[in-house]
C-alpha cells in the first residue's frame, strides 16, 4: 500500500512537468531561449544551495564538543571562508547576467525581419485574433490561434477593457496587454501540434476561463486554413439552417458577425466560420451542436458575468439557431 500511495505521488508530480500547456516542452525559438535560461538558473542556484548546506554542515560539526588538543577556527579561516563564499556569489550573478542578456538576444532575433502580423486583443474573457494576408486585409476569427511551422508570426497584443495577459508557455513567454497600448512579441513555432495559452493576469471572475487554443501547422495546410478564413460564411443549406440564418440576424446580429450576411456586430467574437473551432466561449465548452444549444440558452449559468446575455427563444427556433451555427465552417 505504502508502495503504491509512493508511486501515485511521483505520477502526480511527474505529471506537471510537460503537455500542451507547459514551459518544459519548448515547441518554439523563443520558448526553448526561455527554457535554456530556467535551466541556468536552476543549475546556478542549485550548487549554491548545495554551498550553503555544505557551509552548514562544516559548521555544525566544528561547534562539536571540542577534544583534547583541537583548536576553534581562527579569524583567518573565517576570512577564508566569507571570501570564498562572496566569490561563488559574485561568479553565479555573473553567469546569470550573460545568460539573461543572451536570452533576450534570442527573443529578439527576429525582430528585424519581416513577418506575418497578427492582432490579439483581449476581452473579459476571450481573444479576438485578426490576421493579416497576403493582400493586406485583416481576417477575424476568436478563441484560436493558428501558426505556421518555422516561420515567424508577429503578435500585436492589446487589451479593450482591464490588463491581460498572452502566455503560450510551449511557444513563448509571458507579457502583458494593457489598454491603451501595443506590445510586440514574435513567434517562431519548431513543433506541430495543438497547446493551450492562458491569460495569466488576474482579469475578473472568470479569469480561470479564458483559454486560448493554439495550433502550429505546416506553411501550406496553414495558407490554406487562412485563405478559408478569409471567405465568407456560406448560404445556408436546407430549411432549417434557412430557419436559423433568420433567427440569427435578429437579437443575434446586433453584437456579432457573419461575413456575407447583414450581421456585423463587434461587441461578441465575429462567428463566420464558428464551427471550425474546437471551443465555445474560450474554452468553456467542447464545439457541439449541444454546447452551442446549451450556450445560446444559459450562458450566465456556463459562465457568470460574461458579456453574452441569455437570448430567449422558442425550442424551435433555438434547435433551428444551432442548426445554422454548426454550418459556418
Amino acid at each position: 500500500m505504502k508502495r503504491l500511495l509512493r508511486v501515485s505521488l511521483l505520477c502526480v508530480f511527474v505529471s506537471g512537468c510537460g503537455g500542451i500547456q507547459s514551459p518544459l516542452a519548448p515547441a518554439g525559438d523563443q520558448a526553448a531561449a526561455l527554457h535554456g535560461l530556467l535551466l541556468l538558473m536552476v543549475a546556478v542556484c542549485g550548487v549554491i544551495y548545495l554551498l550553503v548546506l555544505g557551509g552548514l554542515a562544516w559548521s555544525l560539526w566544528r561547534r562539536r564538543p571540542a577534544a583534547a588538543g583541537d583548536n576553534e577556527p581562527s579569524d583567518a579561516a573565517l576570512g577564508r571562508g566569507l571570501g570564498v563564499t562572496a566569490g561563488v556569489i559574485v561568479a553565479g550573478l555573473t553567469v546569470l547576467i550573460v545568460g539573461s542578456f543572451l536570452a533576450d538576444r534570442a527573443l529578439f532575433a527576429t525582430r528585424a525581419q519581416p513577418a506575418m502580423e497578427v492582432r490579439v486583443t483581449g476581452h473579459q474573457w476571450w481573444w479576438r485574433i485578426e490576421y493579416r494576408d497576403a493582400a493586406g486585409r485583416w481576417i477575424e476569427t476568436a478563441n484560436e490561434l493558428h501558426l505556421p511551422l518555422g516561420r515567424t508570426t508577429r503578435v500585436l497584443l492589446g487589451s479593450a477593457d482591464v490588463i491581460h495577459s498572452f502566455w503560450v508557455p510551449n511557444v513563448a513567454g509571458k507579457i502583458d496587454m494593457i489598454p491603451g497600448r501595443r506590445n510586440l512579441l514574435d513567434l517562431t513555432p519548431r513543433r506541430a501540434g495543438w497547446y493551450r495559452g492562458q491569460c495569466a493576469e488576474f482579469c475578473g471572475a472568470q479569469h480561470a476561463h479564458m483559454a486560448l487554443d493554439v495550433k502550429v501547422e505546416d506553411a501550406t495546410t496553414f495558407d490554406s486554413w487562412l485563405a478559408e478564413q478569409g471567405r465568407p460564411a456560406a448560404a445556408p443549406a436546407g430549411p432549417r439552417a434557412a430557419q436559423g440564418a433568420a433567427v440569427f440576424a435578429g437579437p443575434c446580429g446586433i453584437c456579432h458577425a457573419v461575413r456575407g450576411t447583414p450581421a456585423a456586430g463587434r461587441a461578441g467574437p465575429d462567428l463566420t466560420h464558428l464551427a471550425s473551432r474546437r471551443s465555445i466561449a474560450a474554452g468553456t465548452l467542447p464545439m457541439s451542436r449541444g454546447g452551442l444549444q446549451g450556450w445560446i440558452a444559459q450562458p450566465q449559468a456556463l459562465k457568470p458575468g460574461t458579456s453574452m446575455p441569455a437570448v430567449p427563444l422558442r425550442p424551435a427556433d433555438a434547435d433551428a439557431l444551432s442548426s445554422y451555427l454548426t454550418t459556418l465552417r
